[in-house]
Formats: structure tokens, C-alpha cells, sequence
């Protein structure tokens, strides 16, 4: 295990003989590599805590789908299980980390698609964010819900390398004072912030949107859905407007990183959360 700036990491290439760990700080894609040039590729991201990854088989479910929506040919579940074995075994930071499976369609000529894991310490800006929440803007999508049905094409809802719009969108968050930024539809209704789902709470009921507004299939708020019931909460995927936002009991993003409060939408204070410390916990153990 070497370390990535000032972060621990830790690498292993999937090939045609099963995975080898690398050295992080090594030079491994090419230069042609269309994951480089053009995006294209999938990935999932996830925990790893005392070394065992978070819900490692929903996110192999998602990468296949996602891979799927690309017509890209990504190896079998049982390698990504060998070399995500492999990473973490080699694993000597901290207790809990995070852990990424990237394929790319691998060289623009032609050739086998690129697949690696890549294992590093958690940002320090994560730790902070779930301890002391987030400020958020609302952006416009440009995109009425749906959108995603009519023209398949735009690969709403899949995973893929093309992160260029939501780092645009964090960098124009950061610049006007806030962390984070949630996109709106042209219809009025909430899609998702830039890496993470929007929760809200309504008293014991928990409102997340649904995929088919045209956003990435959460497995945070699937599992968070999935533990609510027991724990006396309801739980539901509808639409959500700006003003919905303003008028719940509590706001949240969710990933599979974090599980942050949110405390300013456009520049206004929200309401405290008085759920947050329950909901954390739950988040936290599904």
C-alpha cells in the first residue's frame, strides 16, 4: 500500500490471469485510453469498513446495468469479488475507507476494456461534511423529469466516467459560498445533488425521488427505504420541489460515503433537523 498525496491507497488491475496490486503512484492507463479521452466508462464507489465492503453486491448489480446502457462489455461479478478481495486484504490505513471499480472501454484503436479497483483513505472534507452538514445550491437541469425514457440516449441514471456537468456544478457551488448543489428539473421537481440523493422528512416519513425522474438508482436510500419501516419511520420515493425542501422537518444527502444534514438551500438557513442523530445511526447500519 503506498498513499496518494496525502491520502493512503491502495491498487489492483483486473486481467486476463486475475488481479495484480500495483503501486498507486504508477503509470497504468494509456494514453489513448477512452476512459481518458472521452469519459467512457462505468465505476461504483463505496465503504469499506474493517474490511469488508459496504453492500459490494448492489453496487456490482448497478455497474452491470450501467455497463449495459453503454454497450460496454466490463468483466464478471466474480472478478471484481477477487480483486476487491485482493485490495482490501493489502489494505493498512484506516479502519474505514473508500474503495472505487472502474472500467473504461479501454484503448481508442481497439482491446480489452480497462478494469481496476482503486482503494484510498476517506477526504477530509467527507469526515467533516457528515459531522457539520452542508450548504447547497439549487441549479437548473435543463431537463424536464423523464427525459431520461424518451431519449435513452443522454444515460440518465447509469454511472459513468462523464463527471464533467456535476464537478462543473460543485465548482460553481463552492464559488457562490455552498458545498454541494442540487439539480432541478424543468418541471419544478428535485433530481439529485451532484454525487449523493436528496432525503427529506415530513415527521416519520421519509420522501426520496424516484430513479424514473431520471437519476442514478441510489443503494444508500434503497437501504435507508429498507431499514425505515422498523424503525417507525414511512418511506416513499416521490417527487420533491425546492419548496418541499423548505418545508421539511429535515433535509439530507445520501451516498455511500456520507450521510450529510443539510442546513442552507440557497443561501437560507433550514429548520434544525431534530431526526438527524437517528437517521445517521440508521443510515449508518443498513
Amino acid at each position: 500500500m503506498a498513499s496518494l498525496g496525502e491520502r493512503a491507497a491502495v491498487f489492483a488491475s483486473l486481467g486476463a490471469e486475475g488481479p495484480v496490486l500495483a503501486d498507486p503512484r504508477s503509470a497504468f492507463l494509456r494514453p489513448d485510453d477512452l476512459g481518458v479521452l472521452r469519459g467512457d466508462g462505468v465505476f461504483e464507489r463505496f465503504c469499506v469498513r474493517s474490511g469488508r465492503p459496504r453492500h459490494l453486491e448492489e453496487h456490482l448489480e448497478r455497474m452491470a446495468r450501467s455497463a449495459e446502457m453503454v454497450d460496454l462489455s466490463i468483466p464478471p461479478a466474480a472478478a471484481w469479488r477477487d480483486a476487491v478481495g485482493l485490495a482490501a486484504g493489502a489494505w493498512a490505513g484506516p479502519e474505514e475507507w473508500e474503495m472505487r471499480l472502474v472500467c473504461t472501454r479501454g484503448p481508442e484503436e481497439g482491446g480489452p476494456p480497462t478494469a481496476y479497483v482503486l482503494g484510498q483513505e476517506l477526504a477530509a472534507s467527507v469526515l467533516r461534511q457528515r459531522k457539520e452538514g452542508v450548504a447547497v445550491v439549487t441549479l437548473e437541469r435543463c431537463l424536464p423529469s423523464g427525459a431520461g425514457e424518451a431519449a435513452p440516449w443522454l444515460l440518465l441514471g447509469a454511472k459513468t466516467l462523464s463527471y464533467a456537468p456535476n464537478m462543473a456544478a460543485r465548482r460553481w457551488a463552492e464559488s457562490h459560498g455552498a458545498d454541494d448543489a442540487i439539480f432541478v428539473g424543468t418541471d419544478g421537481k428535485i433530481w439529485e445533488a451532484e454525487t449523493s440523493a436528496v432525503v427529506a422528512a415530513f415527521g416519520r416519513r421519509l420522501v426520496s425521488p424516484p430513479p424514473s425522474v431520471g437519476i442514478l438508482d441510489s443503494v444508500s436510500v434503497k437501504r435507508l427505504f429498507a431499514a425505515a419501516p422498523a424503525a417507525g419511520w414511512e418511506a416513499r420515493r416521490e417527487d420533491l420541489t425546492v419548496d418541499d425542501l423548505f418545508a421539511a422537518d429535515g433535509v439530507w444527502l445520501s451516498s455511500s460515503l456520507r450521510f450529510a444534514r443539510v442546513h442552507t438551500i440557497d443561501g437560507k438557513a433550514l429548520v434544525p433537523a431534530p431526526a438527524h442523530g437517528e437517521l445517521a445511526a440508521l443510515a449508518g447500519a443498513s
